[in-house]
């Protein structure tokens, strides 16, 4: 058994922060952190292919496919309970995701950005003209239940909470060791050099499609846990805007560590409220010019600040000089 490493440590230790500082935070703030966990799940399914190279602009469709996955579930099989209706989300984005897994396992770079977004915006198109499933409107879910379990109130609301922190914090803790396995060093090595990977022996093509699966599924709950936090599904959740949103976060928080989307996931939703309060006509262009500065000054996203500053602790040269000998 893998020892717990110093990112897994870290998020154990926020989970139980997360649970306290929704007991004494106000609900809007709560509310926030709750929908930014969701779709944080959906930015870790982002980072982990680009680990690989692979940048995809069509996350949105395991989130959308995720989503209604539990909304179907629960509007015409009257299931209601969350971990049944995870469990659904994620056989949806499974079988989805395995057989459009051959063929975007040949594709690399824009090729692959632009059919992922492409066979995204065709769910779009296909939910919006959909009258039975609400059209562009989309539909409602049922109040969760856990295990027979349906507490009302406050209650409801923190057992919620409770779950989707623990789940997201669970995903994350599995998608660490998925990046130092040897699945995780083989696609770093896809982005690097391809060629050489399949002269080793190992299969690039295999190692993407197990990564697009694994990427699908972890979305996919991101989906089902965002749709139930806020009771509602609609086609913008494959849309192409939600699927940038994503791209946006790994590239503002950086790939460099499986908690940086999480916490780039709330803070672009901050950035995005902050935005449409100061401008409401062109908050766009604030997100906008907050990606062009990014990505000029902070190539490797806002983790690269910590990354510097931890590496700075390490090597000292003035702290070494002043060290004597035996200390």
């Amino acid at each position: 058994m893998k020892q717990l490493d110093r990112t897994e440590l870290s998020l154990l230790v926020a989970l139980p922060a997360l649970i306290l500082a929704a007991m004494v935070l106000p609900s809007w703030i709560v509310n926030y952190v709750q929908v930014s966990l969701g779709m944080g799940l959906v930015a870790l399914g982002v980072m982990i292919q680009m680990r690989a190279g692979l940048v995809s602009f069509g996350q949105g469709l395991y989130f959308c496919i995720g989503g209604y996955a539990a909304g179907l579930a629960g509007k015409y099989l009257g299931i209601s309970d969350l971990f049944a209706l995870l469990l659904i989300g994620i056989l949806a984005a499974l079988i989805i995701a395995t057989t459009l897994g051959f063929l975007l396992r040949r594709y690399r770079e824009i090729f692959y950005a632009m059919l992922s977004l492409a066979v995204s915006m065709i769910l779009y198109g296909l939910l919006s003209s959909t009258e039975e499933l609400g059209s562009t409107d989309g539909f409602n879910l049922p109040v969760p239940t856990y295990l027979g379990m349906a507490p009302s109130g406050e209650a409801a609301r923190m057992t919620l909470f409770i779950i989707t922190a623990a789940v997201v914090v669970a995903s994350a803790i599995a998608l660490n060791r998925l990046l130092r396995s040897s699945l995780g060093y083989v696609n770093e090595a896809i982005r690097e050099n391809e060629l050489r990977v399949e002269y080793l022996g190992a299969s690039a093509h295999n190692a993407v499609h197990v990564t697009y699966v694994i990427a699908a599924v972890v979305s996919s709950m991101g989906g089902v846990l965002w749709a139930l936090s806020l009771g509602h599904v609609d086609p913008e959740m494959t849309n192409w805007t939600t699927s940038g949103s994503f791209v946006f976060v790994c590239i503002l928080a950086g790939t460099g560590s499986i908690v940086a989307p999480l916490i780039g996931t709330f803070l672009l939703e901050i950035l995005r409220v902050y935005a449409v309060e100061i401008s409401p006509n062109t908050w766009q262009m604030i997100l906008g010019t907050v990606m062009l500065l990014t990505i000029i000054f902070l190539p490797k996203g806002l983790w690269s600040l910590l990354a510097k500053s931890s590496t700075a602790k390490r090597f000292d040269p003035e702290a070494d000089a002043n060290t004597q000998p035996g200390e």
